[in-house]
């Protein structure tokens, strides 16, 4: 058997498409184009490349962005305040400072001064409290983008067993509430499980976001499951040549999965479309403009 592949490129690109055609409405109504505003704090290669594709694509769907680029030792307090002000500018719909931060500046100090209402990334710990309790609130983009792909692939998720790998409180932690919220039974594995293999292998649903190049093995999956392989990781490919991979060892696990996303390909494309939609969801709440719950 040879898994389905998930496509996330195509899926990313209906969505931002979806969230480009209900641009205009909204200019009609409030006047103004949704607004995104992008910190970003020294000059990390791999960061500098993120914030220039996070700009062309909020531009190419219509709404307006705007990059602002600190120096590498600009202080927490200069910072914050700069956040206060984008939270205090109604043109401003999302902000999202870009992580990592340099050491001198305290990132849970700064997620924690974005309004909520403006947290696109969805780490504010309001937000993170209303997806805990079932509340709306924003969600941080690749697991929303991942249940995005589980639904399209697999409709109704009720009652599946799903394992998410890694309990970071960008990816891992908000994948499982929102796998509870689709009434999935839900397991949150990592470094300290005994016997992981075990534990992924009664899985219908895995969830892979560890950092650990092809760790997953084709033993680890239970035959049909659906794989969804958050991770992205450099490796040497020789011949001074490196290639991208993720936690999942694709080529074995895709003749045991039901269904599978590459990398690159799966997850990553979904990132950026869902900050977009995000965006475009806070412009709505903000202007107290309604948007219909299906539209995007």
């Amino acid at each position: 058997m040879s898994a389905a592949i998930i496509d996330g490129k195509a899926f990313a690109e209906g969505l931002r498409g979806r969230v480009a055609d209900l641009v205009p409405d909204f200019v009609a109504t409030a006047g103004r184009q949704p607004g995104l505003t992008v910190v970003l704090v020294g000059e990390d290669p791999a960061s500098s490349v993120y914030v220039r594709s996070k700009g062309k694509a909020t531009e190419a769907a219509g709404m307006k962005s705007d990059t602002i680029i600190l120096p590498a030792d600009t202080s927490e307090d200069d910072l914050l305040n700069l956040v206060r002000k984008l939270n205090a500018d109604a043109t401003v719909d999302g902000i999202l400072v870009q992580l990592p931060l340099p050491r001198q500046i305290n990132e849970n100090a700064v997620i924690a001064t974005i309004d909520p209402n403006k947290d696109v990334d969805g780490f504010h710990p309001v937000n993170a409290g209303r997806l805990a309790t079932g509340l709306h609130g924003f969600v941080p983009c690749t697991p929303l983008g991942c249940l995005m792909l589980l639904k399209d692939r697999l409709g109704d998720l009720s009652g599946k067993d799903a394992v998410v790998i890694g309990r970071s409180n960008i990816v891992g932690k908000p994948m499982a509430q929102l796998l509870l919220g689709e009434s999935c039974t839900v397991t949150i594995a990592h470094s300290k499980t005994k016997d992981l293999p075990a534990v992924v292998r009664r899985a219908d649903i895995v969830i892979a976001a560890v950092g650990r190049p092809e760790m997953i093995k084709a033993d680890w999956i239970k035959p049909g499951a659906a794989v969804i392989d958050v991770g992205i990781n450099r490796i040497d490919a020789g011949e001074r040549k490196t290639k991208l991979v993720g936690d999942v060892a694709f080529d074995e696990v895709s003749q045991v999965a039901g269904a599978i996303t590459p990398v690159p390909g799966g997850v990553g494309p979904m990132t950026i479309a869902v900050l977009l939609r995000n965006t475009l969801v806070a412009a709505h709440r903000n202007e107290g403009v309604p948007l219909a719950k299906d539209a995007i």
